[in-house]
């Protein structure tokens, strides 16, 4: 899922909230990649990601009663709000950016509420998106039907990361809570981490970013390894939906007319 970047609001000059230190202890792509597997995987099991709640940032009651299934997800699905890549790491960052995407999915868009799961955000900070996402997360049984990829709403985990990825790299904190919460979720459903993909897997979209895509294979890895398991095989194949829209266009292209009004997160 993408808010397009040619409607993106504008960078801010300077921050107006004090840049938390977020992930204490937060770790570069390579040493990530670095830790032995086991004892990766004993320092993952010891931490649950913090995960604040829709009530906690202030979410807007779903204009319907959210769908819960009797499934579980069979996958993880990687997306980028291809919104600034904003310096403001704060918390009250973080949560405006939930509540103007819980705005524009459901004003505009026509959506009973979000239309992803979770969403981490520039500062490293992970919030719920849809209702109902983090109760059915921690029980390991269920999940909710949601809206962020189409032929894959009721079988994946859908998560939105606060950025445009398309030429340059998440925020090494935003990077490793996504990491941790994929890590999570694939302990609490039991899935195995190379079925983390992203959202041009299944749609013909630029999303989740060039530069995040290829990352994927890094974040398998590096899940796994919090998972104290062997790094899957390599993934065959590249982008064969992307390369069509490409070559026919000469641009990546996206169903969705998503973006963000700028008044909507400033």
């Amino acid at each position: 899922m993408t808010f397009s970047a040619l409607h993106q609001p504008p960078a801010r000059a300077a921050a107006p909230y004090t840049r938390r230190s977020v992930l204490a202890g937060a770790f570069a792509l390579a040493a990530a990649t670095a830790l032995p597997l086991a004892a990766a995987g004993r320092a993952y099991s010891a931490a649950v990601p913090d995960i604040i709640g829709c009530a906690a940032w202030g979410a807007r009651a779903a204009s319907e009663p959210v769908v819960v299934l009797a499934n579980r997800p069979e996958r993880i699905i990687v997306h980028h709000t291809a919104t600034a890549n904003v310096t403001d790491y704060s918390m009250q960052r973080a949560v405006a950016l939930a509540r103007a995407i819980q705005t524009y999915h459901m004003d505009a868009q026509g959506w009973i509420d979000t239309g992803q799961h979770f969403t981490v955000s520039r500062g490293a900070f992970v919030l719920e998106g849809r209702h109902n996402s983090l109760a059915e997360l921690r029980t390991g049984t269920r999940q909710v039907r949601a809206a962020h990829c189409v032929g894959q709403n009721t079988v994946s985990i859908g998560i939105e990361n606060e950025g445009t990825y398309t030429s340059q790299a998440p925020p090494a904190a935003q990077y490793a809570a996504l990491a941790d919460l994929c890590a999570h979720i694939c302990d609490q459903y039991g899935l195995p981490a190379s079925e983390i993909y992203g959202h041009r897997d299944f749609n013909a979209t630029s999303c989740p970013g060039d530069h995040l895509y290829a990352m994927l294979p890094t974040l398998r890895k590096d899940v796994a390894a919090r998972l104290g398991m062997p790094a899957p095989e390599p993934a065959e194949g590249s982008d064969p939906i992307g390369d069509l829209v490409r070559e026919a266009t000469g641009r990546p292209a996206s169903p969705y007319a998503e973006y963000l009004p700028a008044g909507l997160l400033p």
